[in-house]
């Protein structure tokens, strides 16, 4: 179901105050765009994107107040679209009385605030992103290893929290543990927090529920992180063949991203923890172009090469 905000969230999150068409606050905003009509108030309306909301600074109505009587009226009927959440002036501008008019006609929301246009304009983009951003909660932990965000994932009882507690103990953070709310932003990055009934949070069985933060402290749990690396625990299975070289590129689909994967096996005697850090520490390598495995590859290439060279 696509998400939405109505514009009464968006009055109270600012502090906006209500000029007229009150009727419209249960208005839905469905983009995260904003949109500042400066051609629409000169008469162009080929592309007017109706459905965004609109944002009247300094500039559009300076050029307003230029144009005749007919005219005002006019531009305001067509920026006043059914599709349209509502009308942001900014700076306390004064509200033209067309615009008034108009809106309260329409049942069309006007809000003022006293912030700068563009101020305004960026906290807004940044306010609807994180509203309308596709989300999704994954059964797994996410902790920051060496700033890495890893989700580690598995069936239950496999020792995901178990590796999380020691990777704490160890100088690393815990962002969620148990149930992970992934939110995909425009440029389709990751984030993952905890919901806040379990945050900071950890199940252990046999112990039961412990508080990350108060037993390990402030530095031990963050609210929320970039999801880069997922690792995924399952039981050492004897006829699988697994990546020895690492080579072998994996990525697992998180909503509408792509994220590199790394199948781990469990056996009694591993050390989850110690492995997870390598690769978190491997996959930093990896990003600054050190790949141990390609590097091992073209020695190992080169090698077979000379010998054969010599058999000749």
């Amino acid at each position: 179901m696509p998400k939405n905000v109505k514009v009464v969230e968006l009055v109270q999150q600012f502090q906006m105050e209500v000029i007229s068409g009150e009727q419209g606050l249960k208005r839905t905003i469905t983009v995260d765009d904003l949109n500042r009509p400066g051609l629409e108030m000169a008469g162009y309306f080929e592309y007017h994107p109706k459905e965004r909301v609109q944002l009247l600074g300094k500039t559009e109505l300076a050029f307003f107040e230029m144009l005749t009587d007919e005219e005002k009226v006019d531009r305001m009927q067509k920026i006043c679209a059914d599709e349209t959440p509502c009308i942001v002036v900014t700076r306390s501008l004064e509200v033209p009385q067309e615009l008034i008019d108009v809106s309260n006609a329409k049942s069309l929301p006007v809000l003022r605030s006293n912030m700068a246009t563009t101020i305004l304009s960026s906290r807004i983009t940044g306010f609807l992103e994180r509203k309308l951003a596709p989300t999704a909660t994954i059964h797994g932990v996410l902790c920051d290893v060496y700033g890495v965000g890893m989700l580690i994932t598995g069936t239950s009882g496999i020792g995901k929290s178990e590796t999380a507690l020691e990777l704490v103990k160890r100088g690393h953070r815990l962002v969620a543990d148990d149930a992970v709310e992934i939110r995909q932003t425009s440029d389709n990055q990751l984030f993952g927090s905890a919901p806040e009934l379990i945050r900071h949070l950890l199940e252990i069985r046999g112990v039961g529920i412990i508080n990350a933060m108060t037993l390990f402290g402030a530095g031990a749990v963050r609210n929320n992180k970039r999801i880069t690396l997922v690792v995924r625990l399952e039981n050492w299975q004897q006829d699988k063949q697994y990546d020895r070289l690492g080579l072998d590129e994996e990525t697992t689909r998180i909503i509408d991203t792509d994220v590199p994967l790394v199948t781990i096996p469990v056996r009694p005697g591993r050390n989850l923890a110690v492995i997870i850090e390598v690769a978190a520490m491997n996959y930093r390598l990896k990003k600054m172009g050190l790949n141990a495995a390609l590097q091992f590859t073209n020695k190992l290439t080169a090698t077979i090469a000379e010998d054969m060279d010599d058999m000749d």
